[in-house]
């Protein structure tokens, strides 16, 4: 019995010896390499809108290095590609841009102001781009004001200025007047605030935080609202080429 045990145990290891390693596992293979997911996906498009989300990313780019990379898909709103049904999962509202952070479950959010106090609340721990709610609560209660009103007032107002300028395919005087007058009403409301200041919320002077990218995308694009110049509001036009003149600023601009 013994004799058969070993003879078996000799074929075995003879099996063994001979056996073809397959070529994908051969020490001389070449290696596969997967890169490793960035935290966020930004849809978006070469809009206000989109800008001023590609900004706030490049700016906390500029801080936290990879903690705060993104990949970015360009969505093409001129054939509605954000009304179909896969981007209506991510924003019922069917409009760029949206954040999906992939480091915390894919959660996805929309709405540009909404957008940066995300990256703001969950992104920015030494508060390069915002104000502490518990520590410096008057700062980041401006914060927020001057981000609602021009969430709710530059950007739809200015808006319409761009639409009926630029897209209305009926040349309506009445809309165009109504929109431009309003537009300029609000960057006179801008004026008042940054007279002897430098940025929109926070101490002395201001301190840049997302209360100025979330306006500062709409403000640059002043022409294409029919506003010529923005000479009668010195205060603003310093304020936009303070901003305009920073690394982080130019490269969200080239987003997408």
């Amino acid at each position: 019995m013994q004799v058969v045990f070993n003879r078996l145990s000799a074929v075995a290891r003879s099996l063994s010896l001979n056996t073809i390693t397959p070529r994908n596992t051969m020490s001389t293979a070449i290696p596969v390499h997967v890169s490793k997911p960035k935290p966020f996906v930004l849809y978006t498009a070469g809009t206000p809108n989109g800008r001023k989300v590609s900004v706030f990313l490049e700016e906390l780019r500029a801080v936290y290095g990879e903690k705060v990379d993104y990949d970015v898909e360009k969505i093409d709103i001129a054939h509605n590609i954000q009304k179909e049904p896969w981007f209506i999962k991510l924003n019922p509202n069917g409009r760029i841009p949206v954040l999906v952070d992939r480091a915390r479950g894919d959660f996805a959010v929309f709405e540009t102001a909404a957008i940066l106090l995300y990256l703001e609340q969950h992104y920015d721990p030494e508060r390069k781009l915002g104000f502490d709610p518990v520590e410096q609560p008057d700062d980041y209660s401006e914060m927020l004001q001057w981000m609602f009103w021009a969430h709710g007032g530059v950007g739809p107002m200015q808006g319409q200025a761009n639409h009926f300028n630029r897209a209305a395919p009926v040349d309506i005087p009445y809309a165009k007047k109504r929109y431009i007058e309003e537009t300029k009403r609000l960057y006179g409301v801008m004026e008042i605030r940054l007279t002897d200041r430098d940025y929109l919320a926070g101490p002395g002077r201001g301190v840049y935080s997302a209360a100025d990218i979330n306006v500062f995308p709409w403000i640059r694009i002043h022409q294409y609202a029919g506003i010529e110049s923005i000479d009668e509001w010195p205060s603003v036009q310093a304020w936009v080429a303070r901003i305009e003149a920073r690394k982080a600023v130019q490269d969200g601009l080239a987003i997408p």
